[in-house]
């Protein structure tokens, strides 16, 4: 993939010794949010010296917190103080008295830059999609090759083509003292010890049901690693997916530890960076165990896993070919082969050859 696919209209040049300040509109899902930060990366990289700020809806402003390439984030309190056409001019006249230089768009919205043009930033960069190209300086055309690449690819080639120097592909996420500090207290309270083997598990995930393995499939796989591991199996999700994980700990035979809807953001980063694996659905939570490079076991059905496969060394992908996956369909219309014929087995051999030196 290179920039060859990329068409850019540039009315005015992106110099890097001229930029100052710089407004990242950061993605509004965990996944997107992992998968955008090697461009993050970019950002830096190419502007060293400038103060770089990522605009971040709440619920994923604590990655931003925790990516070292950002300096400041601004959160977009939307549902908040920043709804509706009041709320987004108000948020425009806050970030217009920042006096940002650049602005890039990871999003992929209208809204993203009418808020910037209304901000007056003068150099406006990111894909023409959502038909804004009119309102940003330096246009992006987004073609159909580039939708079907890797979606950490998507956002590299993006910012490439704007002129900004590309940073390869790692993901920086490193999680803060307090959050370490308010990790190991969770950990303590479920009588979890220094040094014991942890594997996280998130049965969920917000898109769809099918997107999700079976609850006692996954009981049947923490169990044999209870047994052969002695590990402790953590539970993970929001308070949305206590219904997976309520039907997991009825189908297991061991005590497992729910945490699903427990925990902020910031905690949960650094309780699934404590675990020695981590076995999830394509998800969120999928991504950023992957992006904070713990072992991972990543289950895919209705999705895709050319274009949201999770980042990590040491992850390995479960997805079993169909004539009809990837659907991409919330639901599955038919029989949900593409996930039952994903088995125990697969899994738990996938998770021994991870925790196995």
């Amino acid at each position: 993939m290179t920039n060859a696919l990329l068409k850019t209209r540039k009315s005015r040049e992106i110099v890097p010794e001229r930029v100052e300040k710089v407004l990242i509109r950061g993605t509004n899902w965990i996944g997107d949010v992992i998968m955008s930060l090697p461009a993050v990366s970019s950002v830096r990289c190419t502007f060293p010296r400038a103060r770089i700020a990522v605009l971040a809806k709440p619920w994923v402003a604590d990655i931003y917190r925790a990516c070292p390439d950002v300096d400041d984030v601004i959160v977009f309190q939307s549902p908040g103080i920043h709804d509706g056409i009041s709320g987004k001019i108000r948020l425009a006249g806050e970030l217009q008295k920042e006096r940002f230089d650049l602005a890039l768009l990871l999003q992929n919205a209208i809204e993203a830059a009418l808020i910037a043009w209304h901000a007056r930033i003068p150099l406006r960069g990111g894909y023409n999609s959502d038909c804004r190209g009119f309102l940003l300086t330096n246009s992006v055309h987004r073609t159909r090759a580039i939708r079907r690449v890797h979606q950490i690819d998507y956002y590299l080639e993006m910012v490439g083509a704007l002129g900004l120097t590309t940073a390869g592909k790692n993901i920086h996420i490193i999680p803060g003292d307090d959050a370490r500090s308010a990790a190991e207290k969770i950990l303590a309270g479920h009588g979890i010890q220094k040094g014991e083997t942890l594997i996280g598990v998130a049965p969920g995930a917000s898109y769809g049901p099918a997107k999700m393995w079976f609850p006692e499939r996954f009981a049947a796989v923490a169990d044999r690693l209870d047994d052969d591991f002695s590990a402790r199996v953590i539970l993970f999700g929001s308070a949305g997916d206590r219904e997976r994980t309520e039907r997991m700990q009825r189908h297991s035979v061991h005590s497992l530890i729910d945490l699903a809807g427990a925990t902020s953001l910031k905690e949960a980063i650094a309780l699934i960076a404590r675990c020695n694996l981590f076995i999830s659905n394509d998800s969120g939570l999928m991504h950023l165990a992957g992006a904070l490079g713990v072992p991972l076991v990543a289950i895919f059905g209705s999705t895709n896993p050319t274009t949201t496969s999770p980042p990590g060394k040491r992850s390995i992908v479960i997805h079993k070919d169909t004539h009809c996956s990837p659907c991409l369909k919330k639901e599955c219309p038919t029989d949900f082969r593409c996930m039952d014929l994903i088995q125990v087995d697969d899994v738990y051999d996938a998770a021994e050859k991870l925790l196995v030196p």
